[in-house]
């Protein structure tokens, strides 16, 4: 299916990989996630999404041993994200030394040469966002990146950055307990020809039979992820409903 406008294809359905290197359990063995990445490739499931920050560093170092064997490269697309960074103030760091430094580092352990979408993975306020895209728009060119993202984006923020490139897809927590996208950010990506990619559809694993069984409900395991009022940029509210 097309993501947006821009030429971007892949599978309707997308595998998340934070989890087979961070959160939601333990750390799981590298092999049996090899495994599992081919196994969802085989499956039709070729839109592999992952980050600098999983990890840090292995979920991507994952990927890349996985597109190691066979022709697997030539059937996905990938998707990685950059911008959160734990240990600056603010937690985010999107300068313009910044894209192209972590752009490196992420082609570098996924063993590749041109990342198929990059996202901006959450918007430092201390730069503007014109800037930050202006360089990744420079990485398209140098042919590094094809394709130009964003992640927990507000709507305004969205038509600032789609000025200075296009934006082929916005990353959002979108399910029926997270549904405050539909007031503005799903109406404008939609005017503007920008794909909308779902994270956590499930609710976090809530909506499913299974999270109620060995390691407990979703709402055990993530109390208050489940119930919090977070905000996507200062002074724009957010609540799960």
């Amino acid at each position: 299916m097309k993501l947006g406008s821009q030429g971007l294809e892949v599978s309707a359905q997308g595998l998340g990989c934070m989890g087979m290197s961070m959160a939601y359990g333990e750390r799981k063995p590298e092999a049996d996630m090899v495994a599992l990445l081919h196994h969802a490739v085989a499956a039709g499931v070729t839109f592999l999404d992952t980050s600098d920050v999983y990890g840090p560093h292995t979920n991507e170092a994952l990927l890349g041993t996985a597109l190691q064997v066979g022709e697997v490269r030539g059937k996905v697309q990938l998707a990685t994200k950059f911008g959160i960074t734990p240990d600056v103030r603010g937690g985010c760091a999107a300068t313009r030394r910044t894209c192209a430094r972590r752009a490196r580092g992420s082609l570098r352990r996924l063993g590749v040469s041109c990342i198929d979408l990059y996202y901006q993975h959450r918007i430092d306020t201390t730069v503007p966002v014109e800037v930050t895209i202006g360089e990744l728009k420079k990485l398209v060119e140098e042919g590094k990146i094809k394709y130009i993202g964003l992640s927990e984006a507000s709507a305004s923020t969205i038509r600032r950055a789609h000025a200075v490139h296009p934006i082929t897809a916005v990353q959002m927590e979108w399910s029926l307990w997270s549904r405050d996208v539909e007031q503005d950010i799903i109406p404008t990506c939609r005017e503007l020809g920008i794909g909308i990619v779902a994270y956590s559809p499930l609710g976090r694993g809530f909506f499913l039979r299974w999270s109620q069984t060995g390691q407990g409900t979703a709402r055990q395991r993530f109390p208050q992820e489940s119930t919090k009022v977070s905000a996507r940029e200062p002074g724009e509210e957010r609540t799960h409903i």
